[in-house]
């Protein structure tokens, strides 16, 4: 394999970055200049990670091409490019379907998408990916597991998840503001979060037969501070306003 990716911005970096900390890999590396700052620091952090003159040059050096560029510019981008027939390409564009996509690279006859998170770049988080596809399963498999999906409606409903991201540190953010209002040193305050928010998550693991709502249930003692505050969000319109949310986003990523 030779990889490519045209945009190289914080996902290319993590995918490059996990690429590179497994033993032995040797895997040759082709990014596009878009990002001097973070090409220019991976190319002098891998000896296998060149900066391409431009896109389509990526494109001439590899036979894998990820597509990592924003949504906003991808069509402007890639009609530009001349694609080869004998190109794998992987979308990590969320918010364009592989339809659109595959309209867009005429020619390559390979053409899948893949939604790795920002943690690949330490080995960690599931990468779903549709079609399924054994070399791409493979590549994502090793830097933190792979979830291969045959229906675009799956693939498209697990999306949603992607998008979750930042309100889950924004939540974070909210408990720790408030510890610290109280008081408790920055760094205690982090370190606590930190330290409760790793172990929960890692409860689904010790009750794999269970579902999120009977581990909600499980912490929410009866009369305790689990349940009160549940039961604040709940009356609140918390939760119903998180799946108001997730539909529209899902809207968003299908079009309609």
């Amino acid at each position: 394999m030779k990889l490519g990716f045209v945009g190289t911005g914080a996902l290319s970096s993590a995918i490059v970055t996990g690429l590179k900390s497994l033993p032995g890999e040797t895997t040759p590396v082709v990014i596009s200049p878009r990002n001097e700052e973070i090409a220019a620091e991976l190319a002098a952090r891998y000896p296998d990670v060149r900066i391409a003159a431009d896109n389509q040059a990526v494109l001439d050096q590899c036979d894998t091409v990820m597509l990592a560029v924003r949504p906003q510019i991808a069509h402007e981008v890639l009609r530009e490019l001349r694609f080869r027939k004998d190109h794998h390409v992987v979308s990590l564009i969320a918010t364009i379907s592989r339809e659109e996509i595959a309209g867009l690279v005429a020619l390559a006859a390979q053409v899948g998408k893949a939604l790795p998170m920002l943690m690949i770049a330490r080995l960690q988080g599931a990468t779903i990916i549709c079609p399924p596809d054994p070399i791409v399963a493979v590549f994502f498999g090793r830097l933190g597991g792979v979830i291969e999906v045959e229906d675009q409606n799956e693939f498209d409903a697990l999306s949603v998840v992607t998008a979750t991201y930042a309100s889950y540190f924004r939540y974070l953010d909210t408990i720790d503001d408030w510890v610290r209002g109280q008081g408790v040193a920055d760094e205690k305050s982090r370190a606590y979060i930190t330290s409760i928010y790793k172990a929960l998550a890692n409860a689904p693991d010790t009750a794999p037969d269970e579902d999120f709502m009977h581990l909600s249930q499980n912490y929410a003692t009866r009369g305790g501070i689990n349940e009160q505050m549940l039961r604040e969000l709940t009356e609140r319109g918390t939760f119903e306003a998180v799946t108001d949310s997730l539909r529209r986003v899902h809207r968003r990523i299908t079009g309609q």
